[in-house]
């Protein structure tokens, strides 16, 4: 079950990066509306979030849900500390406390 938990927190890595991709992408003004949606980084954030969809749900076939829910809150922390590292966000006490709590859950559960 290890190599599926992995797995696991490898496809909630890679959902996190999507939701950055998503996020430049909203920043920038584009010509249309119908271009906000249709360009190149929202198509791909998109791709890459149906991928870790599907690495979630194979995961699941192994993973009880209990353990499964605990892992898929691992991508609030890496969202954060993506979002401080490639976009520059500031991460607040709260944000802190909230990802250590998620890690000390992981781990809890991990072993």
């Amino acid at each position: 079950m290890s190599v599926y938990i992995i797995i696991f927190l490898a496809a909630s890595l890679i959902s996190a990066f999507s939701q950055i991709l998503l996020k430049i992408a909203a920043k920038q003004q584009y010509r249309s509306w119908i271009f906000e949606y249709l360009n190149v980084r929202v198509i791909s954030a998109y791709v890459i979030f149906f991928l870790a969809t599907l690495l979630t749900v194979y995961c699941y076939k192994v993973v009880p849900l209990s353990v499964g829910a605990m892992l898929e809150a691992s991508g609030y922390v890496f969202v954060t500390v993506l979002g401080k590292l490639i976009l520059k966000e500031n991460i607040s006490k709260r944000k802190l406390i909230g990802m250590a709590l998620v890690i000390l859950g992981v781990v809890i559960v991990a072993v």
